[in-house]
């Protein structure tokens, strides 16, 4: 799982790079910003995944429904907040970091063994 975090905020980095290259330093920063509102609560979900699988009783299923459902609503907040605070939002480089993350967790899962 830390395999995949990290690469996720690699993949962020890249795709922040990518568009500060093409559209100027605010498709950059747009692109990081909505990369990072999607690896960030993923991050947080692994972490806490992680954290109850080591405990004594095992996974229960509800944590695991639980967990996801944190991390859609730190996600929405997260994206909400840098819609709000954010006043130089370039959105296609924000919506093309949310993509590239949320689509590089399934290649990443078929690419690589955890």
């Amino acid at each position: 799982m830390t395999r995949i975090v990290l690469l996720q905020l690699a993949a962020a980095l890249v795709v922040a790079l990518i568009a500060g290259l093409v559209s100027g330093i605010s498709a950059g920063i747009s692109a990081l910003l909505g990369g990072l509102c999607c690896a960030i609560p993923n991050s947080l979900f692994a972490l806490r995944l992680n954290m109850s699988v080591k405990k004594p009783g095992g996974v229960n299923p509800m944590s695991f429904f639980v967990g996801e459902f944190i991390k859609i609503g730190s996600t929405i907040a997260l994206m909400m907040a840098v819609v709000w605070l954010y006043r130089d939002l370039n959105w296609v480089a924000f919506i093309a970091g949310i993509v590239v993350i949320l689509k590089s967790y399934f290649i990443l899962l078929f690419r690589y063994k955890l």
